[in-house]
């Protein structure tokens, strides 16, 4: 017997089709699934799922995204940090495109402001070490799957003393934003695919809560078009016997408890922020996390509190990125869907990350087919 290939036998078209297959014939009753993570949305789109699954089963887009759901003024914090020219903002790739509330990154360092991407965290030690009489300012992002890489810098810059790094965290979670679009009611969600990669870190065990109030089932699937099938089935299974239960498909990456030496690593430095403001979904408590007090001394937030901007900034009037993130709308539903709005010239979040449903939407969905759909 030949080894499994995680790509091709993943990706296999016969095992994809008879897959379906099964699903059409075991699925008696419409389910609208949301599946979390970016991630899966562009394999849904990459490999024409919707299309290929009966019309008892949707797909809800959700706020999996860590670029998009990233508010204006937070980003205006990063491009007023960058104004300083004893400063040099650093952070991950697709975030300079962002737009904020007058500029984006990107804009300001074709202006010359000092602006890095870099490929990973530990990338700012290099910056430190190249400019020691500059401030370098790690914008940090993204969900529980890259905090621990944050929380290793920060444990390399305290136990190296290392006296020019700061940190401006943005790290979000998944489980709050769930229960807040459970709560508002506006979308009809039966079942979660749950993320991968966030729960390699975090573990399946934070999705019981979902389960337990809302009597939803969630499925943390990988990102192959098999993984997703797959457990699209074990949903329609869960509902056929009467189950409401968190499961593992993803069981070669994924356990129940996750990675606990990197949680640890996590907690040691940040905790639960008291309030952030999601882009398009708005202020969720306790969603995202801060760096501790104990750490003041590194907190950009707090070093340049009285530069920062406190105001809060609604999105471009035509922009629908919030309604998709809360599951209330698609991206063909967008007036400037592919028209005022491209990945080249993107007003809205959405449209800005190779995560983002737009995104996902405008490179394989074709934007004609789309909209006729």
């Amino acid at each position: 017997m030949s080894p499994i290939d995680y790509i091709k036998d993943f990706r296999d078209s016969k095992r994809i089709k008879a897959l379906a297959k099964l699903i059409q014939n075991e699925v008696d009753r419409p389910i609208n699934i949301m599946e979390v993570c970016g991630g899966h949305t562009h394999t849904i789109m990459k490999y024409g799922l919707k299309q290929l699954l009966p019309d008892e089963i949707d797909f809800i887009h959700g706020p999996g995204c860590p670029v998009c759901i990233m508010p204006k003024e937070r980003i205006d914090h990063a491009i007023t940090l960058a104004q300083d020219e004893n400063n040099i903002l650093a952070t991950l790739g697709d975030m300079i495109r962002v737009p904020g509330s007058k500029s984006s990154l990107q804009k300001e360092r074709a202006k010359g402001k000092n602006i890095k991407v870099v490929y990973a965290p530990f990338d700012a030690l290099k910056l430190a070490k190249d400019n020691p009489t500059k401030n370098i300012i790690y914008f940090a992002i993204g969900f529980e799957t890259t905090t621990p890489m944050t929380a290793a810098l920060i444990d390399k810059v305290l136990k190296e003393n290392i006296k020019n790094i700061y940190f401006h965290i943005n790290h979000v979670l998944v489980p709050p934003p769930i229960k807040a679009i459970m709560d508002s009611k506006e979308a009809i969600i039966d079942a979660f695919i749950g993320p991968s990669h966030v729960s390699v870190i975090a573990g399946a065990k934070i999705y019981q809560e979902i389960v337990d109030l809302y009597k939803t089932p969630v499925v943390v699937a990988g990102f192959e078009p098999l993984d997703i099938l797959e457990s699209i089935l074990w949903i329609i299974r869960q509902f056929k016997e009467n189950r409401r239960e968190v499961e593992i498909q993803y069981s070669r990456a994924v356990t129940w408890e996750g990675n606990i030496k990197a949680q640890q690593l996590i907690n040691k430095y940040m905790q639960p922020r008291e309030n952030f403001r999601w882009r398009g979904i708005g202020d969720i408590p306790y969603s995202a996390l801060k760096l501790k007090d104990d750490y003041a001394e590194i907190d950009a937030e707090k070093v340049f509190l009285d530069i920062l901007p406190n105001e809060a900034i609604d999105d471009h009037k035509l922009c629908i990125c919030g309604d998709i993130l809360k599951g209330t709308a698609k991206p063909y539903d967008c007036k400037v869907f592919g028209t005022a709005c491209t990945p080249q010239n993107p007003l809205g979040s959405c449209m800005v990350s190779s995560e983002g449903a737009c995104a996902a939407y405008y490179k394989y969905g074709k934007v004609k087919l789309v909209k006729e759909v």
